[in-house]
């Protein structure tokens, strides 16, 4: 189980999106800088223990109307070799040091943890407190033939 640190982070996660999301091409105020706040999300644990995966959303008040995102986010005590398109940016974690945070479509680990969420393998865990799962995230596949790619599920650190 991963372990939620009540500490700093500098920059915050929110003000590395606020950075990364204008260079996306599905981001709604293209001509505005994201105005962002935290709305919720989940986490996912690495059987490894090595890599924080979250899945964040966050309110963007900047447009006309507002947007939500859903993030997925992984943490990373070094750079991931060959994702540097996927890195969201560096940040200083009080108790960890440096960490890297992906774009966690990019990475493996986060990839093979979801399949696992969606194969009833891995537990939903709250976003904020540690060893604490979150009943309110469920997962449901529905229909035949609901296959994944081979290695994908056991995906390395």
């Amino acid at each position: 189980m991963s372990i939620i640190h009540k500490t700093t982070m500098s920059p915050t996660k929110t003000e590395l999106l606020t950075a990364w999301l204008p260079g996306q091409p599905w981001y709604a105020a293209a001509r505005r800088a994201p105005e962002l706040s935290r709305a919720g999300g989940f986490r996912l644990d690495d059987p490894q223990g090595e890599v924080g995966i979250e899945f964040m959303v966050v309110r963007d008040d900047a447009g006309d109307r507002p947007a939500w995102y859903h993030v997925p986010m992984t943490y990373r005590a070094a750079p991931l070799d060959g994702a540097e398109q996927a890195l969201i940016g560096t940040t200083e974690h009080g108790v960890l040091g440096q960490r890297w945070i992906y774009d966690g479509a990019h990475d493996p680990v986060l990839v093979g943890q979801l399949l696992a969420l969606l194969q009833g393998r891995a537990e939903p865990q709250a976003q904020s407190v540690s060893d604490t799962p979150d009943p309110s995230v469920t997962a449901e596949v529905t229909g035949a033939g609901f296959e994944v790619p081979a290695g994908a599920a056991e995906a390395p650190a």
